[in-house]
């Protein structure tokens, strides 16, 4: 009898022979899940994610590459304006069978820790989801590579005010002559 597995992200591989060179092509909608997000910038939870996989039998397990596509929520980091756009990232990842790939006590544990094994002729695409998306998005995410930001002194939004400026700063030196008029 075959484990049923629901987690939309287990991907079945039945269909793939074991032979080198053998390959599979797959295409998945699924909903995002939660925490794919770095600071100021994410994938919103349960948005659609759309990942096209082209997954090849390696000799020690399943080579999987292919592109995931999402819209990306975030702040700009410069003028602070909410945006949305589309991103697609590359996942490539190599899925070990079972008594292939590291093995606890014969190799280094952080190797081991970051191996992922087919199961039951399924594996799960959740840790390299994540790896492809969240290690791509930036700490300082920009509205637009052009954004100007915003005024230093009175935080106007200079895209949209790109002629914004202020009187030159009286020096504090000779403030109270400004006053003897």
């Amino acid at each position: 009898m075959t484990k049923i597995h629901p987690h939309p992200l287990m991907l079945d591989l039945r269909s793939l022979g074991r032979h080198p060179g053998e390959q599979i092509v797959k295409h998945l909608d699924v909903a995002a899940p939660a925490e794919l997000v770095v600071g100021m910038i994410g994938v919103p939870e349960g948005s659609p994610v759309a990942i096209d996989l082209t997954c090849q039998s390696a000799g020690d397990g399943v080579f999987v590459q292919g592109v995931v596509a999402v819209t990306l929520t975030g702040q700009c980091a410069r003028c602070l304006t909410e945006f949305t756009r589309g991103a697609s990232f590359d996942l490539q990842e190599l899925y070990f069978y079972p008594g292939r790939g590291p093995q606890p006590g014969q190799d280094d544990d952080d190797e081991v820790d970051d191996a992922l094994f087919v199961v039951d002729d399924f594996i799960d695409l959740d840790p390299a989801l994540r790896e492809a998306v969240v290690l791509s998005l930036p700490f300082s995410p920009l509205c637009r590579d052009d954004c100007a930001g915003l005024c230093t002194i009175c935080g106007a939004d200079l895209n949209k005010d790109p002629g914004h400026s202020h009187d030159e700063p009286v020096d504090a030196r000779w403030a109270k002559l400004g006053q003897l008029r």
